[in-house]
């Protein structure tokens, strides 16, 4: 059964949708403090699944032609998100950040817990070669604008959370958006992107 609740979420991932699962536990009332209730956690163990749905979230129109202009005026485009690989591949592959050939290359698509744990100088070595990374951290993201930084390259940086800061403010273009972005984010960036649209960063 294991193997086919994986299949099923590997096939979503694969399809570009984002995968959640809905699981329940019979929890004893005495079980659940009556102090300081935000602070507990719900057992993550012995859960019952109800079941799985997969959810898309489609590129905006106009993202794969700004993508093929970045390409074209030689700004590559790089992903960097918490979804996993296979989910962050299918979804740069719609939007024209990744292609047939970027797949054969091992560093092109890279989860964040392994360049994580290179070390600086492995980092810079394959910096260059990144295109997405998938089950990212905020720190990753950092991470890759200082090893891409210490290369020689210019570069530009969106986000809209609060832990995209730190990345914001070092990178030498900081893009955040102005509707989703936190004030947090807004306030470490150079530039704040009004649609949140990548097309408008793209004009900018």
């Amino acid at each position: 059964q294991y193997n086919e609740l994986k299949r099923s979420i590997d096939d979503m991932a694969m399809s570009s949708l984002r995968c959640i699962a809905f699981a329940y536990c019979t929890c004893e009332l005495t079980m659940v403090p009556r102090e300081d209730l935000d602070k507990w956690q719900l057992p993550d163990d012995n859960l019952t699944l109800l079941g799985m749905v997969g959810i898309k979230d489609p590129c905006r129109p106009g993202v794969r032609d700004a993508v093929q202009l970045c390409s074209a005026a030689g700004v590559k485009v790089r992903m960097v998100t918490g979804d996993n690989v296979e989910t962050a591949k299918a979804i740069a592959f719609e939007c024209g950040i990744l292609n047939a050939k970027d797949v054969a290359s091992e560093t092109t698509i890279i989860e964040g817990k392994v360049f994580r744990e290179m070390s600086e100088t492995a980092r810079e070595e394959v910096a260059d070669k990144i295109t997405v990374m998938g089950r990212s951290s905020p720190n990753d993201k950092l991470l890759l604008v200082q090893a891409l930084k210490r290369k020689g390259h210019v570069v530009a940086v969106t986000g809209d959370g609060t832990n995209d800061a730190p990345a914001l403010h070092e990178a030498d273009i900081g893009l955040s958006m102005g509707i989703s972005g936190t004030e947090v984010a807004k306030e470490s960036s150079d530039i704040i992107i009004l649609d949140d649209d990548f097309t408008s960063v793209v004009k900018v």
